[in-house]
């Protein structure tokens, strides 16, 4: 009788259902922990899907501060996202603040009541919450905020300008750092980036962002974390090693990976290399278009590079030159850094030279498929299509990359299908998928 995996490829992951990530977990709780003036605040990035709501799930659950050995009944949590205040202003989110903190009291605390004077204020702000923060510490407690999707804060829309940005990232500074409530505060945020590359830019007059957080990404899954994730299916050395090759270590590709292989073994049906394709980017082709809309416009051009350097070997017919293109990414390692974090691409050292590679096989393939729709474009002039290198090659490198694309689209048929793209995939299929 096959044995109950359960996987969540659509939604937070259960903290009694989450794996790995302990060195990350025992940070975060040496920043939230620290008694007096050395509790801290964290601030949380990874790309799409690693998790990081999750995370937060995780810092919240009573389960994980028992299991940390951390005395949660001196903590009030609160957690929320800044994605769901839409749209998002200072006020909204010191008002969130201060409604899930009363739904977390009993209504026979003195706090309760307080808070239901200040929700009567027509808006609500900093000195609000300070006010709150000086009533928990009088009674032993303090106010572990966590927020999801701060990226939200750093972005100006119609009702929060960029002044209003500044001076809302003051008043969070302040309440961390300059107020003797800060013992009695310790704030957990997440975001796409490093804050420092979302905020404002940094001034003569300003505190830097890390200063007020300690930075934490959260990276792929290692290989001994993926093992832990996938315990319990019945599958090959083989076709393990397929699923890392196309998830890359990203936590929700992985569920997705894990969720479509048990659903289909638990009701007898084994899938073909193509059918299995088709389930899974089916189930996660909004993930590979989130990713590469959220990718800037050097990044989305960094990546075609590299896609169309690993093509060379695919194809078949294999005359075409991209000249050197590895001095390009040598030259351009600060820019891939966020997604080498993000688990888009791995660095390599070839003979010396750093190459890049992609993370998710399949996600390589999306990208060709970008390729393909530029060549496709009767709209878009040659010169068009040239610019979007030119902020990384010279017009002569940018024009012998064009004709590369242009060769690509004239031999299309050249092109592997994407089973045979994924040749691993299909190997391991055809062993057989699953351990007897």
């Amino acid at each position: 009788m096959l044995q109950e995996v359960l996987f969540f490829p659509s939604q937070v992951v259960p903290p009694e259902q989450f794996v790995g990530r302990s060195a990350e977990i025992a940070t975060a709780f040496d920043q939230i922990s620290g008694s007096g003036a050395s509790r801290g605040h964290l601030a949380i990035w990874g790309g799409p899907g690693m998790g990081k709501s999750s995370f937060l799930e995780l810092l919240a659950s009573a389960q994980t501060w028992q299991l940390y050995q951390q005395d949660r009944s001196h903590a009030y949590i609160v957690r929320f996202s800044c994605q769901a205040l839409t749209p998002f202003t200072p006020a909204a989110f010191w008002r969130e603040i201060l409604v899930l903190l009363q739904e977390e009291l009993s209504a026979d605390n003195p706090l309760h009541s307080q808070i239901d004077g200040l929700l009567v204020q027509r808006t609500s702000s900093k000195d609000d919450v300070r006010q709150v923060l000086r009533q928990l510490g009088k009674d032993g407690k303090f106010l572990l905020l966590l927020v999801g999707d701060y990226d939200a804060a750093l972005r100006p829309n119609d009702d929060y300008s960029e002044a209003e940005m500044a001076n809302f990232l003051s008043d969070c500074r302040n309440l961390a750092y300059h107020h003797r409530e800060k013992k009695n505060f310790s704030m957990v945020v997440t975001s796409l980036r490093p804050l420092d590359t979302l905020g404002p830019p940094l001034t003569a007059d300003t505190s830097p962002w890390f200063n007020h957080y300690l930075y934490l990404p959260l990276g792929p899954l290692s290989e001994a974390e993926t093992e832990l994730l996938l315990e319990g299916m019945p599958m090959t050395p083989a076709l393990k090693e397929v699923i890392q090759d196309i998830a890359g270590g990203n936590p929700t590709l992985l569920q997705n990976a894990g969720y479509v292989l048990y659903s289909k073994l638990r009701i007898g049906d084994v899938p073909t290399a193509a059918e299995f394709f088709d389930e899974f980017l089916a189930r996660t082709q909004y993930f590979f278009r989130a990713t590469w809309a959220a990718t800037t416009e050097m990044e989305r051009s960094l990546l075609m590079l590299i896609a169309l350097s690993g093509l060379k070997g695919r194809l078949r017919n294999k005359h075409y030159d991209l000249g050197d293109i590895n001095r390009v990414f040598s030259q351009r390692e600060r820019e891939l850094i966020d997604l080498r974090y993000w688990g888009v691409v791995v660095r390599q050292l070839h003979q010396g030279n750093v190459t890049y590679r992609f993370g998710s096989s399949i996600m390589e393939w999306w990208v060709i498929k970008e390729i393909e729709a530029i060549a496709a474009d009767p709209h878009t002039s040659l010169e068009d299509r040239q610019k979007i290198f030119l902020n990384l090659l010279s017009k002569k490198q940018a024009a012998q990359v064009m004709r590369v694309i242009q060769y690509l689209w004239d031999h299309r048929e050249d092109i592997p299908a994407v089973v045979e793209w994924l040749g691993k995939l299909a190997g391991a299929f055809g062993k057989g998928w699953t351990q007897r």
